[in-house]
């Protein structure tokens, strides 16, 4: 085995993910960035958290 190929690749880790696009009216994206930035978190993670959240409570019962 090459050296070239021994070497570990640059960048974020393969995940298995899709995008998903989808339009946000401003009010609940203002209060989106706003949930964001109080959690320390990006815009992505943060539509990503609280979709678990919302999952979560609603198998709950």
């Amino acid at each position: 085995m090459s050296t070239l190929n021994a070497r570990k690749k640059m960048g974020r880790p393969r995940v298995d993910s899709e995008e998903v696009r989808s339009r946000i009216q401003r009010p609940l994206l203002d209060h989106l960035d706003a949930w964001a930035e109080a959690n320390g978190v990006t815009r992505a993670e943060a539509i990503r958290r609280l979709i678990a959240r919302g999952l979560e409570v609603e198998s709950a019962g």
